[in-house]
């Protein structure tokens, strides 16, 4: 009896931590497919859009490390929990928007509640399973993360179609209320010991000043004139900015982003490549963005386009998991990378008639539902295995932060070369180039794994007690110890 009750709950755990992910990517994200129905009934320029679509997980990017050391010091459960409400009003501005003030309203809470969620259920994931029933939990969660960005071409496609795209935001609430409420029974996790330590707010603002300048340039460097006086002066922040946080920061026992963490060969290398992957999947925004513009494509025949990618994707996310559980996580990293590139390449076939593309694309967004599902587990593991529970939400914060912004800078890369392009060529060759600007991020990503992440990778935690766990059981074993022999003394 006891044990049934256990699997139920570790159920309705993973059932609910993978709604409360769905609310980012399955709604807050669906805006990559649905961007000229709103551009239709809002009257707002294209470049605002843009803004709007990375705005969210740009925002997302700025918070989540702040999120994942609040959920340490006061509970994961506490920020998924916050991060949902968030959800519902962030989808409220959306639903009620009627002006580009309300839509970039909305959007920035709804990268807010992002960044509460994702953090907070991973290291509640961690907190709660260990060896393969971790790399097990951890593949679902990743349906919600990876998958959900997937469902977000066909479902999101589907609703604007038939129903209205405000009608998207109406569900995200219903499914932010059912979230909360599986949730309710979950037990808390915090590290109570790091309650007591200083926010770092200088770190905290220079951050946020690098980042919104590097993206201000990326997304409206072509509308400023990319050698006018004030790009040259956001250029010029950004760099000055990012050579003042790394000297600050270095010297600091506290820091923002604790660099201690990277000491780690293999949570660096999880997180590096981990932009990389996200930047080269947001291509597909280009991509949506092209069918429909050039090839006259609904929002729901856009979904079908990459009906593959979601299926491929769920599949090949457990696959990834046997995977690493038999050879390590080096090797399906590399191989997911380059399918993953592979297959958004063939999608920038642009110059192929209309029955010929649909069918080349359709492969591509297979193909490359294959490599973001392999790539998934393994990464999420390596990086969460080495690193301690005490940490486990700063860490995932960091770990998705990653995501965030890779994803927020894919976006912003090749939109901008898509929407340059489109002044000065063919919309057909301004695709064709917008889908294929990121896929040097597989190049790079190949590369960081390769040099950071041991062939045993994976293999050496797929049973028991994490290594960084082990090593927190003897320091406390060690005390505890030395705790009897002063009593003894005295």
């Amino acid at each position: 009896m006891r044990v049934r009750e256990k699997e139920f709950n570790a159920n309705q755990f993973i059932i609910g931590a993978v709604l409360s992910l769905l609310t980012f990517w399955l709604f807050a994200q669906s805006m990559i497919i649905i961007m000229p129905a709103m551009q239709d009934d809002l009257g707002v320029s294209l470049g605002v859009l843009n803004t709007a679509t990375s705005l969210t997980a740009l925002i997302a990017g700025l918070f989540i490390v702040v999120a994942g050391g609040i959920s340490d010091r006061l509970g994961r459960k506490k920020l998924t929990y916050v991060g949902l409400m968030l959800s519902i009003v962030g989808s409220l501005f959306l639903i009620f928007a009627n002006s580009a003030t309300f839509l970039l309203v909305g959007r920035a809470i709804q990268g807010i509640s992002a960044s509460c969620i994702m953090p907070a259920t991973l290291a509640l994931t961690k907190a709660t399973f260990k060896g393969k029933e971790r790399q097990r939990a951890l593949s679902y969660w990743s349906f919600g993360s990876w998958g959900g960005g997937g469902l977000t071409a066909f479902v999101g496609g589907a609703i604007a179609t038939y129903m209205g795209w405000r009608w998207i935001f109406v569900i995200s609430i219903g499914v932010a209320f059912l979230a909360m409420y599986l949730l309710k029974g979950i037990p808390e996790s915090s590290a109570s010991e790091l309650k007591k330590t200083r926010f770092d707010y200088v770190g905290f603002f220079l951050f946020i000043i690098l980042l919104l300048g590097i993206n201000i340039v990326v997304t409206r460097g072509q509308d400023f004139g990319w050698s006018s006086p004030l790009t040259m002066i956001l250029i010029g922040t950004s760099i000055i900015t990012a050579i003042l946080f790394f000297v600050i920061e270095k010297k600091k026992k506290n820091q923002f982003i604790e660099f201690s963490l990277f000491k780690s060969k293999p949570y660096t290398g999880a997180v590096v490549s981990n932009f990389l992957q996200n930047g080269i999947a947001a291509n597909i925004v280009v991509a949506n963005t092209y069918v429909q513009l050039a090839r006259g494509f609904t929002p729901f025949q856009t979904g079908l386009l990459s009906l593959g990618n979601v299926v491929a994707l769920l599949i090949m996310i457990r696959v990834g998991e046997k995977m690493l559980q038999k050879i390590g996580a080096r090797k399906p990293m590399i191989a997911a990378t380059f399918i993953a590139s592979l297959g958004m390449s063939v999608t920038a076939m642009t110059f192929l008639p209309n029955t010929a593309y649909i069918i080349v694309a359709f492969i591509g967004f297979l193909v490359s539902g294959i490599g973001i599902g392999m790539y998934a587990t393994p990464s999420i593991d390596t990086a969460l295995v080495n690193i301690s529970e005490n940490k486990a939400g700063i860490a995932s914060g960091i770990y998705k932060m990653a995501s965030s912004l890779g994803y927020s800078f894919g976006i912003a890369i090749s939109t901008s070369v898509f929407g340059v392009l489109m002044t000065i060529t063919s919309i057909h060759i301004a695709g064709s180039l917008g889908i294929l600007v990121n896929i040097v991020l597989a190049i790079l990503a190949i590369i960081v794994v390769a040099k950071t992440i041991g062939p045993d990778e994976g293999l050496k935690n797929s049973e028991g007690t994490d290594e960084n766990d082990a090593e927190d059981v003897k320091k406390l074993a060690q005390v505890s110890e030395a705790e009897v022999t002063s009593a003894f003394k005295t």
